[in-house]
């Protein structure tokens, strides 16, 4: 039987990254669940990889439809972006087993969703300076940068991720990447053990 490798972490962490190359990995074969955003491609971003990208009518439409798992909604500088994933026929966990990056409130509802027993967290660390510096750099090279809105999911994450809502949400364990390769290995051997 399958399970979710639910990907979590503040702006700028490296989950992207860590994300993509779990997926490369043989030790743990894992299929992607790509969840859907409101919110504009990014430069360097895929329809489908690192998203569904979708508008507020698209959303409406699923919703209606009784298809989102769980959404957040996000008042942001630019308007409101929302986040969601949507129940799939694709995602068939005795078969497979899947990865999706979400936050806390996405993990806790595809536990809901799915059950406990289901959905392993997994929480990337790093230090906030280096942090802000990669958000900055990331910002800086897009076509139109939204320096407010990334300041502003700075100063959402510090709240969003707090000690307290981890504790809640049961997450007791993270992994911090300051070393990309030293970081993956830590969470493959972890993965090696809680997909068993």
């Amino acid at each position: 039987m399958g399970k979710i490798v639910c990907l979590m972490g503040k702006s700028s962490s490296g989950k992207d990254t860590i994300y993509k190359k779990l997926l490369e990995q043989k030790q743990i074969p894992l299929k992607a669940i790509v969840p859907y955003t409101t919110r504009p491609i990014r430069v360097g971003e895929t329809e489908g990889v690192e998203y569904h990208f979708t508008d507020e009518e698209g959303y409406q439409k699923l919703f209606s439809q009784g298809k989102i798992i769980e959404d957040r909604a996000y008042h942001t500088c630019l308007g409101i972006w929302r986040y969601f994933t949507v129940a799939d026929e694709a995602v068939a966990l005795e078969e497979n087993s899947y990865i999706l990056i979400g936050t806390l409130e996405a993990y806790s509802q595809i536990q809901k969703f799915y059950g406990a027993d289901k959905v392993v967290p997994v929480m990337i660390d790093l230090d906030d300076g280096v942090r802000l510096q990669r958000a900055f750099d990331r910002e800086k090279a897009q076509d139109h940068p939204g320096y407010e809105e990334m300041c502003r999911r700075f100063l959402a994450d510090a709240k969003d991720f707090a000690e307290e809502k981890m504790e809640l949400a049961g997450i007791r364990r993270s992994f911090y990447n300051d070393e990309l390769d030293s970081c993956l290995r830590e969470i493959v051997s972890y993965l090696q053990e809680q997909l068993q």
